[in-house]
């Protein structure tokens, strides 16, 4: 069988080259063409387009960025038409795949979503666009599934990819020693892997390194910057890089200061105490008030549906609001409260085997 992938995003290409990988196991003889990233095109196939020429953020970047966006959905769409796929399998990026969809639809390629749009966050009347343009759809939130069906859709809760990932990690030896870091505890910071999201939130994480004299506070930097990068945010303070190590340094933190995103659910599966912090454009997150209809930023409070660890967005990511909150954690006062919240979710969340799981409805709906 023949199928054709659209991941817009690292994480994208991620779960889609496990994808990959599981179909292959499915069918001996999966051919593949793809929108996607490096994790992708070490499954083999043909690379059409890179991710790192199409993920913007915000909607003041991809005002901005128009003209490039447009291009890349008449370049995918040209070439699906061409491919002729037995499925078009779309990973998550709905801004540009739910476009790709209807296009397909149209022109009777079979659609799978993997990774499901969030649509409940805000506009969710975009359900019945696709309820009919979607003839399978994956969702990777527990929650999702009750959601879709309130509104007469039937969709497969299949996992969370975040899982496969974490079963199959191992801790690299002695971690600790080959990244410099001494037996202090460990203040782990994430703040993303995009540009924007690294400037407007590692200083603030970093602004309250004087007030934690006994702990080592580590960046987990991303791949596609140098340490010099980095050093241009940490100047004078003492804190230490580690570059694609995320999970190491998450299974050795004592506690983490976290963006908004999936690394919010990671550190929660590896058990690690956090605040999640987030800002962005001011036009942006002006917009953003206005649309999104949900209680909670951070997919830890979502999936839980309150409150388990704090969120301070924008003009609450402040050095005074970050410590406080840290000191809560570090004290034990919210650290036990939050673990236990976590063994909760880890139940809500299932076990590891999105991929195969995914894999195998496809094929065997083809």
């Amino acid at each position: 069988m023949k199928y054709y992938l659209v991941a817009g995003e690292a994480s994208g290409d991620l779960h889609g080259a496990n994808l990959m990988k599981a179909l292959q196991m499915e069918d001996a003889a999966a051919e593949f063409r793809y929108f996607g990233g490096d994790k992708m095109q070490q499954e083999g196939g043909t690379l059409v387009k890179h991710y790192a020429d199409m993920a913007f953020m915000g909607f003041t970047e991809v005002l901005l960025n128009l003209n490039t966006i447009f291009k890349n959905l008449k370049a995918c769409k040209k070439d699906i038409l061409a491919y002729q796929p037995d499925a078009l399998i779309l990973i998550d990026f709905p801004g540009f795949n739910l476009k790709i969809a209807e296009f397909a639809k149209a022109n009777g390629i079979k659609v799978c979503y993997y990774i499901s749009p969030k649509v409940w966050a805000w506009n969710q009347k975009r359900v019945l666009k696709i309820k009919r343009i979607v003839d399978q759809l994956f969702c990777i939130l527990p929650f999702e599934v009750d959601f879709y069906a309130s509104w007469g859709m039937n969709v497969q809760y299949v996992g969370n990819p975040l899982l496969d990932e974490i079963a199959q990690f191992k801790v690299a030896v002695d971690f600790r020693a080959k990244a410099g870091l001494s037996t202090q505890d460990i203040i782990a910071l994430l703040p993303g892997s995009r540009k924007q999201e690294i400037e407007r939130l590692l200083p603030a994480m970093l602004s309250v390194i004087d007030n934690f004299p006994n702990h080592q506070f580590v960046i987990a930097a991303a791949p596609t910057f140098d340490a010099a990068y980095y050093q241009q945010f940490i100047e004078q303070k003492s804190a230490k890089l580690v570059f694609a190590q995320t999970y190491d340094l998450l299974s050795a933190a004592d506690v983490a200061i976290v963006a908004s995103g999936t690394a919010t659910l990671e550190t929660a599966l590896f058990n690690v105490p956090q605040v999640v912090v987030y800002k962005g454009g001011t036009i942006s997150i002006a917009i953003a008030r206005l649309l999104v209809k949900i209680k909670f930023i951070s997919l830890v409070n979502l999936i839980m549906d309150k409150k388990i660890v704090a969120e301070l967005i924008q003009e609450d990511c402040t050095t005074e609001k970050i410590t406080a909150e840290l000191i809560r954690i570090v004290d034990g006062q919210e650290r036990e409260k939050m673990l236990e919240n976590y063994q909760e979710l880890a139940n809500k969340m299932g076990t590891a085997g999105a991929s195969a799981r995914t894999a195998k409805l496809i094929v065997g709906n083809l």
